[in-house]
């Protein structure tokens, strides 16, 4: 009996040990997911490297841009959220505006100036003021972790009211629209789910995941091999205590649901990262009026710089029918 005893307590002992350390690992793989997931880009400030990145990816956008920096279109602002932390912006306006305005919504672990050929887009070729916010934790808007367009939608909210401050021409009524790609696609679907100004009438998104919790367990597979339990429940319990935000709630499939304004909903067609199959169920919880835009042959993020012509020409269409 007293045998039996010992080796009773032994085995205990040695489960409990197992568990401790598994609890350990954990704790450590989550906290290493959750900085691998949200710690800002250490290079995030550095502009010129974001420039030359832009012209290699667009090369006759150097001209456009010299232009319109020598002659004090393209311009910048700096501005105090509620929170205190101080944010950049890229802005440009349009002497034909008419009262028209894009507000577009960076990537992940990108800046503005990245973006700057959208921004060409709707000054030149549709004649629209155009703000580029830089997200919390991205190029020169402060913070200390990336929100992955959940929390920066309240954000994109402040800006929208920056936006008509700066436009705002008393000959024409306030036209606003919001687009995003990526990440900042996301973004944008959470504004579109959130009590807007009564002149934003128009929501574009390219590339945007149904949620966080879906986009990083599709990674983890992706990239470690790994399946979401339990690593991602615990990064996501890690999150919450940190940043007070979550992974599932985060989810753009659910603001889409709420949103009643019109939303051009774009994909390309090989896009693997954030994989095609996710703009389905985004189009299928957005009510009407919607419309769908698959890029032919597109991976993550290229439908524009594959198609600019069919882009422009379905951008400027739909805009044109809902941003009147």
């Amino acid at each position: 009996m007293a045998n039996s005893s010992k080796v009773a307590r032994i085995v205990l002992y040695v489960l409990l040990s197992l568990v401790v350390v598994v609890a350990l690992g954990l704790g450590f793989a989550a906290r290493y997911m959750l900085n691998f997931s949200l710690a800002p880009d250490p290079n995030r400030s550095d502009v010129d490297s974001a420039y030359a990145l832009l012209y290699e990816r667009f090369p006759d956008m150097k001209p456009w841009v010299d232009s319109v920096s020598s002659n004090g279109i393209l311009r910048d602002t700096f501005v105090v959220m509620p929170s205190g932390e101080r944010h950049h912006a890229l802005y440009m306006k349009a002497d034909n505006a008419c009262g028209r305005t894009a507000v577009f919504v960076h990537g992940y672990k990108d800046t503005a100036v990245k973006f700057l050929y959208f921004a060409r887009m709707y000054n030149r070729d549709l004649g629209y003021n155009v703000l580029l916010p830089e997200l919390h934790a991205h190029g020169l808007s402060e913070g200390d972790a990336i929100q992955m367009g959940w929390k920066d939608a309240d954000e994109v909210l402040e800006w929208i009211e920056i936006a008509r401050d700066i436009f705002h021409n008393d000959n024409y009524p306030d036209k606003m629209i919001v687009h995003g790609v990526s990440m900042g696609a996301a973004t944008t679907m959470n504004v579109s789910g959130k009590v807007v100004p009564d002149y934003v009438n128009a929501f574009i998104e390219d590339c945007g995941y149904t949620s966080v919790w879906d986009e990083f367990s599709m990674q983890l597979k992706e990239l470690f091999g790994l399946p979401s339990f339990p690593l991602m429940n615990c990064t996501n319990l890690l999150c919450r205590m940190k940043y007070g935000w979550d992974f599932a709630e985060a989810s753009p499939l659910n603001s889409v649901a709420r949103c009643e304004k019109p939303m051009l909903l774009i994909h390309g067609d090989d896009d693997t990262f954030v994989p095609t199959s996710m703009l389905q169920p985004l189009y299928d919880a957005k009510p009407e009026p919607k419309q769908m835009y698959l890029a032919p042959g597109s991976e993550h993020a290229r439908s524009y710089r594959d198609h600019p012509e069919e882009y422009t020409k379905i951008v400027t269409e739909f805009l044109e029918k809902w941003n009147k």
